[in-house]
């Protein structure tokens, strides 16, 4: 009979009433539990470390809480370079069973995906030459609302044509710490999703980092946006009506004057 898999031992020790040090760990370490509980995104070691006793390590209280959550129900994983709870892999399919069946993404975006993820920036002509068929605008759009993919900058080309990357979201979704994490090509091929003789090609290393490159200029402003905010600052500088609805600026720039007294 095979041994079950063993788990890390938790590096907290007992508890000692007479251990300050202990003690304040120990509370530290259900401070970071509950907060990790009840938020819905994933949380930066600096924002728990905010929140724990003066003296204690957030990487040591980390640390403890993923080795007491090793093999359970839920494991605490580094996602997107912050923390969260996540059901444990071999737990997901009870929890598939929901009110309502969210849309799932078709090859064709997967594939997209796939390509923005390992080649980004990336322009969409680059994405067809990739893929080599053309894209449909419907595939970007819906990986944009799925909050996947982003809009980084404009490629200094003829054309300055927008160049698309991966978001928190996508590393949140599939898991992934860091966009690096994202297995090689060989690796694919040994995965049965790539032919074996594409390991021997040259895959970029993929990178989600947010500075825009040398070839890359910035967005500029929303033009509607701009107008819309304009159009308020000027509404905002319009003199008020009078309760008879006239216009009272004409009144301020030629005030009445005053009417001759008939018993002077």
């Amino acid at each position: 009979m095979s041994k079950p898999p063993s788990r890390p031992a938790p590096v907290l020790r007992t508890v000692d009433a007479d251990d300050e040090t202990i003690q304040r760990f120990a509370h530290g370490l259900r401070i970071a539990e509950a907060l990790l509980f009840a938020s819905p995104e994933p949380l930066a070691e600096e924002t728990l470390a905010r929140m724990l006793p003066q003296g204690v390590a957030v990487q040591a209280v980390l640390a403890e809480l993923a080795a007491l959550y090793h093999n359970r129900g839920v494991n605490l994983l580094r996602v997107a370079g912050k923390w969260m709870f996540r059901t444990a892999p071999d737990l997901g399919y009870l929890l598939r069973k929901e009110s309502h069946e969210e849309k799932k993404l078709g090859r064709a975006a997967l594939e997209t995906l796939a390509i923005i993820a390992y080649h980004q920036p990336v322009t969409r002509a680059e994405i067809e030459e990739l893929r080599g068929v053309s894209t449909n605008k419907g595939t970007i759009d819906a990986l944009l609302e799925g909050g996947f993919i982003r809009l980084r900058g404009r490629r200094r080309t003829p054309g300055r044509p927008v160049t698309f990357g991966t978001t928190e979201t996508f590393l949140i979704q599939f898991g992934l710490d860091k966009v690096g994490d994202l297995p090689s090509l060989s690796e694919l091929a040994g995965m049965g999703m790539a032919e074996p003789v594409l390991s021997t090609l040259a895959m970029p290393l993929p990178t989600d980092d947010p500075a825009l490159r040398a070839d890359e200029d910035p967005l500029e402003p929303d033009l509607f946006e701009a107008m819309f905010e304009q159009r308020l600052e000027e509404e905002a500088e319009t003199p008020p009506l009078d309760p008879d609805g006239a216009d009272m600026s004409a009144d301020r720039e030629n005030p009445p004057r005053p009417r001759p007294d008939p018993d002077g």
